[in-house]
């Protein structure tokens, strides 16, 4: 395997170049079999956001809810197509029960929310010297919502939520979760072919990627190829997270310095953005041959991973899908629990627009499994002091079960399958 992988890249990878200064540096990789694969895609549109407005406001009637409040991030994003950073200043949308919502935003910002603003809102704006939160409140009062609960989004600030308690004395502040989350959970088709296209993007870029890996490679230099590749096809790098050898056993990382050479585990964890939504694809691989407890510990994960997949079925709490994965690797000698050498994570998370949404594959979570809901299935292995290994494939639910984004490998020889 190793002896092909450098054919492979010598004859993709540019000789060194020096600079003026004369130091040796590498070349910018030759990305020229690469092509753009998103070309296809269709930005989430208008009929889908009513979409999402109306499935939002037939949940606030069935929990009696007047309004829900939602700040600069992904929800707002998600139901108004605005894109929008936090800061002290505060933007934000009102969902009312009915009718058309209202976003408050700086006066001064509003030109630039509008290029944004993919729904029929009302806009008020406020000066400096003013209050946004006596804004909110005032929609509230003219809506005749002010007496009624007023959801907060689970990511909103103390500051906003306090604010509004001061402007609208006697508010009832409830969760807008069973709103926000309800209807962010379940993806409709569009979001999943977004999802798909970006995990396509991934898996190219890892196939292109893993034969170009070298001896005396940093983790810097590999996640560099990644990136360049995935932007050549189409993608956002969102993380190239690369563990080399006892650094694999640090789920996010570690400081250690780490170099690849022969016989070492190789685990990257790698994700992009299509038009604003997520991939998450975890690969490991052995540079030179893989030892037998290398071997095995490979092939637990990739049985692990198959579990999980098969357990997640439409009705199925999310949380009996961690605990199958984690009975499995007891019966191995592993854990229990949450103990090393075994698996200190949960099974999977929930994916999206974020890279980890509600709610997660773990113990103790009692949401049944439903079409269009998407998760990661990653239950890693990691062993102190010698290596990890983890896959991580997303899949999404269908009416009948689960179905891949990514097809995971079957062989340590063949990580990419």
């Amino acid at each position: 395997m190793i002896l092909s992988r450098r054919a492979f890249a010598s004859a993709a990878i540019a000789a060194p170049l020096v600079s003026a200064s004369g130091v040796l540096r590498a070349a910018e990789p030759d990305l020229s079999g690469l092509r753009d694969i998103t070309g296809g895609t269709a930005p989430i549109g208008a009929e889908e956001r009513r979409g999402r407005l109306a499935r939002a406001q037939a949940l606030m009637c069935e929990n009696g809810i007047g309004a829900v409040l939602i700040e600069s991030g992904s929800s707002l994003t998600y139901f108004t197509g605005i894109r929008w950073g936090r800061s002290e200043r505060l933007t934000a949308a009102i969902l009312p029960v009915e009718g058309e919502p209202c976003i408050v935003t700086p006066f001064f910002e509003e030109p630039s929310v509008r290029q944004t603003l993919g729904i029929p809102a009302e806009v008020r704006v406020w000066q400096e010297d003013e209050s946004p939160h006596a804004l909110v409140a005032g929609f509230l009062k003219d809506r005749k919502l002010a007496t009624r609960p007023i959801g907060i989004e689970e990511t909103v600030r103390y500051f906003a939520v306090d604010g509004l308690a001061h402007a609208l004395p006697g508010a009832r502040i409830v969760s807008a979760n069973p709103v926000v989350r309800a209807v962010r959970m379940r993806k409709t088709a569009p979001e999943i072919a977004l999802m798909q296209t970006a995990t396509d993007v991934t898996i190219a870029a890892y196939r292109w990627t893993w034969p170009r890996v070298e001896k005396g490679m940093k983790p810097a230099d590999i996640a560099a190829l990644m990136n360049a590749a995935t932007k050549q096809l189409g993608g956002s790098p969102e993380f190239s997270l690369v563990l080399i050898g006892p650094a694999a056993a640090f789920p996010h990382g570690s400081k250690d310095p780490q170099v690849v050479a022969d016989g070492q585990i190789v685990l990257m964890d790698c994700g992009c953005t299509v038009q604003g939504y997520q991939s998450d694809v975890s690969r490991t691989f052995v540079y030179g041959s893989a030892d037998k407890d290398m071997r095995k510990v490979w092939q637990d994960v990739r049985n692990g991973q198959a579990l999980a997949f098969k357990t997640a079925q439409p009705g199925v709490a999310a949380g009996a899908v961690d605990d199958a994965v984690r009975r499995y690797y007891e019966t191995l000698g592993y854990g229990p629990r949450y103990r090393l050498p075994g698996l200190s994570h949960r099974t999977g998370h929930g994916i999206g627009l974020d890279g980890h949404e509600p709610v997660n594959l773990v113990h103790g979570e009692t949401t049944q499994l439903a079409e269009g809901m998407c998760f990661s299935d990653e239950p890693g292995l990691y062993l102190p002091g010698k290596f990890g290994v983890r896959l991580e494939d997303c899949f999404h639910m269908t009416a009948s079960g689960p179905k891949w984004f990514s097809v995971p490998p079957t062989s340590i020889d063949q990580p990419l399958g």
